[in-house]
């Protein structure tokens, strides 16, 4: 890869990377929250008949995702694969991993939306029954996203080691994305455990402030500064 190529391949991950967190806010933190009243599965049920446009759009939005979150893992890849070549490929399939598991979470939405259209052999179930699976169904997809961000914390450490070792990338940058996938993944195996440790679910979401701000800086970075090694070796 010549220096023209990495510097259009850096600016690219870094709109990805925007891209990916302006229509993942939507999709994965502002919809649900529109939508799911927890320990309530008839204003659930209610709120997704009067929200159906956001639903879908919301659906639409992880789909969108999805998609850049591959090319995204390719061309990260592709960038720093010389830099540690090991690093690289576990940073890469663990981001892999995650989006296969987004793509399955994706199809337990479909519930809800098959939910919506009300068919014929839906009429067996009760309305409780069709709301409480409603609310299930909302409940099995957030768990689907601490999941796939078990994977997406073993990439960002994995990612951050690599880029500390760089000498072309912010020395700094990559120990902040190093300490932040610590706590995208231990705040997600503490929700999965069910775990109820006060002290240490608050110190792993403060690390997670870390990790976005990693991310953000990450991704500011590939855009306006890029990606300057005159030569990735193939």
């Amino acid at each position: 890869m010549t220096l023209k190529q990495a510097k259009i391949s850096s600016k690219s991950a870094g709109l990805l990377y925007l891209i990916i967190a302006l229509v993942g806010g939507l999709s994965i933190g502002y919809m649900p929250t529109e939508i799911v009243v927890d320990g309530d599965a008839s204003l659930t049920f209610q709120n997704l008949i009067n929200n159906q446009n956001l639903f879908k759009w919301g659906i639409a939005g992880d789909i969108a995702v999805l998609i850049m979150e591959t090319l995204l893992t390719v061309i990260l890849y592709q960038l720093f694969k010389a830099e540690n070549e090991t690093g690289m490929t576990i940073a890469t399939f663990s981001r892999m991993a995650m989006a296969i598991i987004m793509g399955v979470n994706l199809v337990i939405y479909m519930v809800p939306a098959i939910l919506l259209q009300k068919p014929d052999f839906m009429n067996s179930f009760s309305q409780p029954e069709i709301e409480s699976l409603t609310l299930l169904s909302f409940k099995l997809h957030n768990y689907g996203v601490l999941a796939w961000q078990v994977f997406f914390a073993i990439h960002l450490f994995t990612l951050g080691f690599v880029i500390r070792n760089s000498g072309n990338v912010p020395k700094y940058l990559g120990i902040t994305m190093l300490i932040g996938g610590i706590g995208y993944g231990g705040d997600s195996i503490i929700q999965l455990l069910f775990l109820e440790a006060e002290w240490l679910s608050l110190t792993f979401s403060s690390l997670l402030v870390l990790a976005v701000a990693a991310e953000f800086w990450f991704a500011f970075w590939l855009l306006i500064k890029g990606y300057r090694r005159s030569e990735i070796n193939g």
